[in-house]
């Protein structure tokens, strides 16, 4: 079983503060936080990326990477460097990218559309191994990971040494299919995004799938991910801070964490 620290993504709260985010997380044992692009940490903002880094390292915790809003293909160069300079300044060297276009599933594609987006995605992650970081592109409904045979294509046609895969499962996604997409991608799976989801997308505490993560976690091979791996929470019931606190516990009994 591959070993992971407990994390948060910062999206899971975005009406709330840097400070109180980061607050939350240190009184519930968690490791590390994810932070967002599109309210905590805006790119282009260098000084409030330091302040935020700073205030992460502080509390005892770590980044564990940059939730970027780039969209393969629909960026451009400056786009790229402003996410570049910002995963800098908030002191992590992975940045989290979504592959194709927003809320686009992949069957909706056609052969030069996908060629288009897979060269974007290339791309990035040339200019990412120039400041020597890497990306993990989200495994996510309407995107370019919403189906295995779609993420296994991605994978065989972008074989880049610093380009890896997120994983969570679709809301309501059986077990055995995901276990079949833990062993078809898992030597490239760098970190997971933990929620407990039913299929119509609503939340239930993440004790009601304990045991369903617990398989996910110890179905991982070991792989070419060689940092931290971080489980990272991403959002709970009715957004409510009693709640995380009962997840953050749940996620470390998973872990086998403290």
């Amino acid at each position: 079983m591959r070993p992971f620290e407990p994390g948060l993504c910062s999206v899971t709260f975005r009406s709330l503060t840097p400070q109180v985010v980061i607050e939350l997380a240190a009184s519930n044992g968690i490791r590390a936080i994810e932070w967002g692009a599109d309210v905590h940490v805006p790119p282009g903002d260098l000084e409030n990326a330091r302040q935020v880094a700073a205030r992460t390292a502080e509390a005892g915790l770590s980044v564990s990477s940059y939730g970027s809003y780039i969209f393969a293909p629909d960026f451009t160069p400056d786009d790229v460097t402003s996410v570049l300079e910002t995963t800098r300044a908030l002191g992590t060297q992975h940045i989290r990218i979504w592959p194709g276009q927003r809320k686009r599933p992949s069957a909706d594609y056609t052969p030069a559309e996908r060629r288009a987006a897979t060269e974007a995605l290339a791309t990035i992650a040339h200019r990412a191994e120039d400041y020597g970081m890497t990306i993990g592109l989200e495994y996510h409904p309407n995107s370019l990971t919403d189906a295995l045979p779609s993420a296994q294509q991605l994978a065989q046609d972008l074989p880049m040494p610093n380009l890896f895969f997120y994983w969570q499962p679709a809301p309501g996604l059986p077990l055995e299919e995901a276990l079949a997409e833990i062993s078809a991608l898992g030597p490239r799976i760098c970190h997971l995004h933990v929620f407990a989801w039913l299929a119509d997308a609503s939340r239930l505490p993440l004790a009601d799938r304990a045991d369903y993560w617990r398989a996910c976690i110890a179905a991982l091979p070991e792989g070419e991910w060689t940092r931290t791996a971080y489980a990272m929470l991403e959002f709970v019931r009715g957004d409510d801070i009693g709640q995380f606190a009962e997840d953050a516990l749940t996620l470390r009994k998973i872990l086998d964490r403290s």
